[in-house]
């Protein structure tokens, strides 16, 4: 399902706490999409950050009736419809990137929902903490970059005196070196019956034939 600006609304008249409702859906299944369009490569850092920023926005998601959560005034609800409007927004980009192949511009969309979402759940569940895209993405990089630390180490380590990103290449050309030079050594192939009818043959025979 989707909504159109002021949809929403138009329900926090009836309804107040619809934007909290529904608004965990919408992310978890843009969230959704997004690890299955990425899970067959090796999604960048800033891939992976979008994912952990969504889950950690989407993490321990309250229920309506939550001692925490709070029911907004009047005042608030055209600033949480907007929020949930801009989401929609993004939800439509992010459906374009998807059918578009750009990975990149769906993990920016999906930081887009992500941040529109935050702002309703805040609007809810005021003493709850919640993280920014900046601080979840400096924690990834750091390990994002250790992993490629190590990555390279166990390079070095496996092939020394070599650039690690040289490594693959240089295993490969040691394989087709050994290759040749197996090749080299082969015995040589056996002679065909003809070939060896004719060594066989004796001088004087040979002669006869010729004569």
């Amino acid at each position: 399902m989707t909504y159109e600006d002021g949809d929403m609304r138009l329900m926090m008249d009836d309804d107040p706490k619809a934007p909290l409702r529904l608004s965990s859906g919408r992310l978890s299944i843009v969230r959704y999409v997004f690890l299955v369009h990425i899970e067959d490569g090796i999604p960048s850092a800033f891939q992976r950050a979008a994912l952990e920023y969504a889950d950690a926005i989407l993490i321990g998601w309250p229920e309506e009736d939550a001692e925490d959560v709070v029911t907004p005034e009047a005042s608030q609800y055209d600033f949480i419809a907007q929020q949930f409007d801009w989401a929609e927004s993004h939800v439509r980009e992010f459906m374009e990137s998807e059918r578009a192949d750009k990975a990149d511009d769906m993990a920016d969309s999906l930081v887009q929902v992500a941040d529109c979402i935050a702002a309703v759940r805040k609007s809810y569940q005021p003493e709850f903490l919640l993280p920014t895209f900046a601080e979840i993405r400096r924690v990834v990089e750091d390990e994002w970059n250790e992993d490629m630390g190590r990555i390279e180490a166990e390079n070095r380590e496996a092939h020394p005196g070599i650039p690690s990103d040289d490594a693959p290449a240089a295993q490969a050309e040691a394989s087709d070196g050994a290759s040749a030079d197996g090749a080299s050594t082969q015995a040589p192939a056996p002679q065909s019956s003809d070939a060896q009818s004719s060594d066989a043959q004796s001088p004087d025979d040979s002669g006869a034939s010729r004569a």
